[in-house]
């Protein structure tokens, strides 16, 4: 025990404090019975993918409804891998998707009391406990050099064991003080490892929230706790900061199912308890009819900005999360189809344990039926701050700044169009599509994109819509508007009744439909469109008339 205090002072001199400090210092949160504390963990290595967000959301999510806390944490102690600008980035994708943290990391610090958020900043509460490990003769300073951890490897693996630091390869396990300090004193780099007592044929028992009760041999292995840099692994930091910052749940991916041992070594040569854990199942795709999990280099689909760049509302990410998160949600959802998703209750009984299927053409039918229920003021503002970064020359066109020829009113009529009633339309998922769709309502952005009605003859055309513009009032309600479309049709050889012509085609031209479709045409530029007199409407009268003129010419030439 002596050599132990001496070593502990040798290595950790300027570590003044003890655990007790620290656990004092970060006190046992006051919340209520069941509040549940969560954390999203990610390293700034530039790239947040949808992985991520499916665990942010199942985080805040179990605060939320349990009235506890969430926050975010950014563990950055692994310097080589940080790339400049990522946790800004990070941080400004997780608000566009609407994920609100309670506390923890910002771009210029952190807000709450269990600071600091970022791992980096927190070195000196990891010595501290590592000092406490060395006291107690539970970790020791080890000077293997990368070449013979190599060397180690090489020999484990022609015997076919599993590669590590363990056993007889644990060879600074038992070096004397004497000779750690003239090692030392000499300059030589060293880290600190766990003395691990495990024996891998006994197991452990854990009980995971998702995956129930999990057994596993324990851990043999004399993991590194402190890298050279002083730093922590993240294997001790994770440890130690879901500790203190009293996180009662922690979500990760079944892939830290084979760390599981460690942590639980960690958790018990520290005398702290662990929380609990909740491994999800990974995200996977079908291809060419099997399953693989997603992969950053073949599927665009996990980038979060492939999301944000063709402009998916949050609210429709976060409603298809849900049905691959909970297998009750869809069944809920039609039960409760007008519901805040906030009333639905996530538990962790209803998660898969195995993999998850990510599918696009589900997450496009859920945007639909989800941005049916969002005002369409709220979308007219996402989706001007969608065009302002993606499409910044739309934007621009239908901003009110043009002159006040275009209003925020006009973008919400155009954008609420067919959207009422028992059958509201339901064919539009996302930003960049919409703003397409809706392009017609601009002058600067309007163009013919279709042909004539199939029956429609080019000697009528402007026939018919000179006709059409002299009936034409914006007075008129619906039906009297097309009570003269009929009247322009027949007195063209036109079939007022479609049926009409479809049983006697030589008897007419074609049929209202096709005249219909023409000034359909004039109008918005296509041969489909919502309802045609409510487009008109919203146009106004001079812009109608301006484009039914403008078709007029071009056949007249």
């Amino acid at each position: 025990m002596e050599n132990n205090t001496r070593l502990s002072e040798l290595l950790f001199k300027h570590i003044d404090k003890t655990p007790d400090y620290w656990e004092e210092f970060y006190p046992t949160r006051a919340l209520g019975s069941g509040a549940a504390v969560t954390r999203l963990g990610p390293s700034p290595t530039g790239f947040i993918h949808l992985g991520n967000l499916y665990t942010a959301f199942m985080n805040e999510k179990l605060s939320t409804q349990t009235d506890g806390i969430f926050y975010l944490r950014i563990e950055d102690t692994d310097e080589k891998r940080e790339v400049e600008g990522a946790v800004e980035s990070l941080i400004s994708t997780l608000d566009f998707f609407g994920i609100d943290f309670d506390e923890g990391a910002t771009t210029d610090g952190g807000k709450g009391d269990y600071g600091p958020y970022y791992q980096s900043e927190r070195r000196e509460i990891y010595q501290t406990y590592v000092k406490e490990l060395v006291l107690q003769g539970k970790a020791y300073p080890c000077f293997l050099t990368e070449d013979e951890i190599g060397k180690i490897r090489q020999e484990q693996e022609s015997l076919k064991l599993t590669p590590g630091i363990y056993g007889k390869w644990a060879k600074c396990r038992d070096i004397g003080f004497d000779e750690i300090k003239e090692r030392i004193d000499a300059g030589d780099e060293y880290v600190i490892r766990l003395k691990s007592h495990g024996d891998p044929e006994k197991s452990f028992e854990i009980e995971d929230a998702i995956r129930g009760k999990i057994s596993m041999p324990e851990n043999e292995m004399d993991v590194v706790l402190l890298k050279s840099s002083g730093l922590p692994t993240y294997h001790l930091a994770h440890v130690i900061d879901d500790h203190l910052m009293r996180t009662t749940h922690v979500f990760r991916g079944e892939e830290w199912l084979s760390s599981l041992p460690i942590h639980v070594a960690l958790s018990d040569a520290l005398s702290i308890e662990l929380p609990i854990y909740c491994h999800t199942s990974v995200l996977m795709k079908t291809e060419n009819g099997t399953k693989r999990k997603l992969s950053k280099r073949k599927d665009p689909e996990l980038s979060l900005e492939y999301y944000k760049s063709d402009g998916y509302h949050p609210k429709a990410i976060s409603e298809y999360l849900m049905t691959i998160i909970n297998s009750n949600f869809e069944e809920w959802r039609t039960e409760n189809p007008s519901a805040s998703i906030d009333e639905f209750i996530m538990t962790t009984d209803k998660m898969g344990h195995s993999g998850i299927l990510f599918d696009l053409e589900k997450l496009i039918d859920v945007s639909k039926e989800t941005l049916v229920r969002i005002p369409a003021r709220e979308i007219a503002d996402f989706i001007m701050d969608w065009a302002a970064e993606y499409e910044p020359g739309k934007a621009g066109i239908m901003t009110e700044i043009n002159n006040g020829i275009y209003t925020k009113e006009y973008l919400v009529n155009a954008l609420d169009i067919g959207r009422s009633g028992d059958k509201p339309r339901k064919d539009l998922a996302f930003a960049k599509q919409i703003v397409e769709f809706i392009s017609y309502f601009y002058d600067e952005l309007f163009k013919i994109e279709n042909e004539l009605p199939v029956n429609m003859k080019k000697e009528d055309v402007p026939v018919i819509l000179n006709e059409y513009l002299t009936s034409y009032d914006r007075n008129d309600p619906r039906d009297i508007w097309f009570d003269k479309i009929r009247t322009i049709t027949e007195r063209n050889g036109y079939a007022v009744k479609p049926k009409d012509f479809k049983k006697n085609p030589d008897s007419f031209k074609g049929h209202v439909g096709d005249v219909s479709g023409v000034i359909r045409l004039a109008v918005v530029g296509r041969s489909n469109s919502p309802d045609i007199w409510e487009i008109q409407q919203i146009l106004g009268e001079e812009r109608t008339r301006a484009r039914i003129k403008n078709l007029i010419n071009l056949f007249s030439d």
